[in-house]
């Protein structure tokens, strides 16, 4: 079974590329004779498909384009497997392939990139096809919300190329630029009345059924909407304009339970002072469903290093947005156990140090009081002795008194 499969309502839905999943297994079953995962029990395929995202081996020698459309199979988010005709159409054009001692030849044996330079896959990007008059933007890079460096900000389509080695272009037209811009189609996604897949929406009507903020699978240029739902085995199916924008989530970001959520849909943990604790979003499955790891949080052994969240529950934190240095602080101990005693060790230290300089300040001020002490006593003394007995001054100091005198005397 597909990942999505095992909880189809947390981590699915199911779609048509479940079944490609499954066609891949059966393939490779036909190929080696054996099932894979062969041996295991259920509790291990689980924690090796869900959890570590395993792969079975793929069997070597194949035509290489047959070779990456299984490994595409399986992909762990199943919007970046190929569809079946994408499957059906590697496979006949691999009929003709021949194997000899320098290879495969023949006509789709070329070797496909796992992944295009927009960091999707081949099969991600084969899903879009844009035509004259479509409303195009430059695409996001996967696991990101922020429209950067946008080389297309929002353009029309006003003519489509496709040249000898397959790849195709699109020229569109931008407002403000007067000739139209030649770009490769897997820079560019549609935008269909505001809206393009991957768009985190929210239902303007809410469904206690399942949670009313997911993502955008696909839009149709009849205004026609697929949409994954944390709560539902399968795509929600509706019209654009019960749809509205929502708060976008990706991978990295701390997030931390509402304050308004007493009781959450998933289990969350608590730091010391029964606080919701922030945790940083590791995965967001197709359906919005957030896996969040908590690195301030030490775990051992069997502990739950991992937990879901619904992303309508949650709300983004961030140091700049963080009231006051206490929170900031918190926020700190948050990106790992370890700042705490880091701190402490710190602080600890800083002590020691002001210890030290402190002493060895009152040593020396008590050094200096005392020498100070001994040179005013010995300054008195000295006076004393000058008073009542001259002939102690210096011999140098008596003679030119004594010549003084004289001199006197003489006149």
């Amino acid at each position: 079974m597909a990942p999505e499969q095992w909880q189809p309502e947390v981590r699915g839905p199911i779609s048509f590329e479940t079944d490609s999943w499954g066609f891949a297994c059966s393939i490779i079953e036909m190929l080696t004779g054996v099932q894979p995962w062969c041996g295991r029990s259920v509790d291990e395929i689980y924690d090796a498909v869900v959890r570590r995202q395993e792969i079975p081996p793929i069997p070597s020698g194949l035509p290489p384009a047959v070779e990456n459309v299984l490994l595409g199979c399986f992909e762990y988010d199943l919007r970046s497997r190929p569809l079946m005709t994408d499957i059906l159409r590697v496979f006949k054009s691999s009929q003709n392939s021949v194997h000899s001692d320098g290879g495969w030849t023949g006509h789709g044996s070329r070797i496909l990139p796992d992944k295009s330079s927009s960091g999707y896959t081949e099969w991600f990007l084969s899903k879009e096809d844009l035509k004259v008059d479509d409303v195009v933007r430059s695409r996001k890079p996967p696991n990101s919300f922020k429209p950067e460096n946008m080389d297309v900000p929002e353009g029309r389509v006003v003519g489509v190329e496709h040249n000898t080695e397959g790849e195709s272009f699109v020229l569109v037209r931008v407002h403000g630029i007067h000739d139209p811009l030649r770009v490769h189609v897997s820079a560019l996604e549609r935008v269909t009345f505001g809206l393009a897949a991957g768009d985190w929406v929210r239902l303007k009507e809410e469904d206690r059924r399942h949670s009313p903020v997911g993502i955008l699978h696909s839009i149709q240029r009849d205004g026609s909407v697929a949409v994954g739902f944390l709560g539902l085995e399968t795509l929600w199916k509706g019209h654009f304009s019960e749809l509205q924008m929502a708060e976008s989530y990706c991978v990295g970001q701390f997030v931390r339970l509402k304050a308004n959520v007493v009781s959450p849909q998933f289990e969350w943990p608590r730091k010391r002072e029964g606080v919701w604790a922030t945790g940083r979003i590791c995965m967001v499955v197709p359906n919005g469903c957030l896996i969040v790891r908590f690195p301030g949080r030490l775990t051992f052994g069997e502990q739950c290093s991992s937990f879901l969240a619904d992303p309508a529950e949650v709300e983004v934190v961030t140091f700049n947005t963080c009231p006051g240095m206490v929170k900031k602080y918190q926020h700190l101990e948050d990106l790992h156990w370890a700042v705490r005693p880091l701190f402490i060790a710190l602080g600890l230290f800083t002590a020691m140090q002001m210890g030290f300089s402190v002493g060895r300040k009152l040593r020396g001020a008590k050094a200096k009081k005392l020498q100070s002490s001994v040179i005013q006593k010995d300054g008195q003394h000295v006076d004393g002795q000058v008073a009542g007995n001259p002939a102690w001054l210096p011999p140098s100091m008596a003679n030119m008194l004594s010549k003084g005198t004289s001199a006197a005397a003489g006149r």
